[in-house]
């Protein structure tokens, strides 16, 4: 089984050379070159895409357990400082998918070395960030061959201190929606404004208009966010603009509020277009399921609450995103958050820097939680 010091260089050079979503092939070909050096007789390796499943063959297995970590970094430019940090310019892990890989291969490495009592499925799912790995893994022949019956996951979380982890039953992360609106309209110049469509004031309106959803169309016991990340209109301060391009996001706790939210998005879009003569195109990103853990958490929250080695507390709903979701809309399971102490800068922070000590604590406890439930 990996030492600390062994899982602390797996992280930073994981760390170093962070991939974007389908583009993790320095990344895959390094984990397998890891698991190729572990004891094979119970372990089957495949690859699907830039992915990797690892099969471990219990020997009185009754089940099979799956345990999911993701692979991919985000188009963000590192400011950390760290000797190890991003070789890739404008790439980072700045979600903490390098140290979920690491304990991945830290928990695999004790169970290549000691045989469990049930099958375990290690799934190195790649673009979670997008455009989404979760769901054609899912569907893949390869999984559906070894699909397990019940699967957990865990992510880092920078607020909450090492040696805490914290989860909840029920409603843990949001849906999500990513989404796109291109406006056309007619250029010009500023001195002829009626001679012209301007699409810096009609995508100005859309913006404003959307907020209304929320507030207006959205039932208050239930909760929904709408978020305009980023515009881009225009060349130059005296030409009327022909084109504006807006991209957002959507986060809503219910499935019911998402189809609402997105419905009116497309409506508001339609009337923007009719009311400034101009077209409105509404495309749509990464869709992701909200992540609903299953009764299947309450043993590891009993587990945790009785452990000398971890701190458990009660979660609370999140806003956050995770395609995981897709894994547990199947099959039975859940995810927890993993104390990483980082509360300056957290996740998709340029600056984010977790505690490596998380580390162990994550692979100890994973273990030990795994042991128990299979009996062993």
């Amino acid at each position: 089984m990996y030492t600390r010091e062994e899982m602390s260089d797996i992280r930073r050079f994981l760390h170093a050379q962070p991939e974007l979503g389908f583009e993790e092939y320095k990344t895959q070909r390094f984990l397998l070159a890891k698991i190729s050096e572990m004891p094979a007789d119970h372990l089957k390796v495949e690859t699907w895409r830039t992915g990797i499943l690892v099969f471990v063959a219990g020997d009185a297995a009754t089940q099979t357990i799956g345990y999911r970590t993701d692979m991919d970094g985000l188009p963000i430019k590192e400011e950390t400082g760290l000797s190890f940090a991003s070789q890739y310019d404008g790439k980072m892990h700045a979600c903490g998918h390098d140290l979920h890989m690491t304990i991945a291969l830290g928990i695999l490495s004790y169970y290549a070395e000691n045989q469990p009592k049930d099958n375990l499925l290690f799934v190195f799912q790649p673009a979670e960030e997008g455009p989404g790995g979760a769901e054609p893994m899912l569907e893949a022949d390869l999984f559906q061959q070894w699909r397990p019956d019940w699967m957990f996951a865990l992510h880092i979380a920078p607020n909450e201190p090492v040696g805490t982890v914290t989860t909840r039953q029920g409603l843990l992360f949001a849906n999500t929606a990513e989404f796109m609106v291109h406006l056309g309209g007619r250029g010009g110049h500023a001195a002829y404004p009626h001679l012209a469509n301007d699409m810096v004031v009609a995508a100005s309106h859309f913006v404003t208009q959307i907020q209304s959803v929320v507030a207006r169309r959205i039932d208050p016991l239930d909760s929904a966010v709408i978020t305009i990340g980023k515009i881009e209109s225009g060349t130059k301060e005296n030409i009327i603009a022909e084109r504006a391009d807006t991209e957002g996001t959507i986060r809503t706790l219910s499935a019911e509020a998402m189809n609402l939210v997105q419905e009116h998005v497309r409506k508001i879009g339609a009337g923007i277009a009719e009311s400034f003569d101009c077209t409105v195109e509404v495309e749509w990103g990464s869709q992701y399921k909200q992540v609903w853990n299953s009764d299947k958490v309450s043993s590891f929250m009993s587990f945790s609450e009785a452990s000398h080695d971890v701190t458990f507390k009660q979660a609370d709903m999140a806003m956050t995103g995770e395609d995981f979701g897709f894994f547990l809309e199947k099959i039975p399971g859940f995810m927890f958050w993993l104390g990483v102490d980082s509360p300056a800068y957290g996740l998709h922070d340029p600056g984010l820097n977790p505690d490596e000590g998380a580390i162990p604590v994550a692979v100890h406890h994973i273990i030990n939680y795994l042991n128990d439930e299979m009996g062993g």
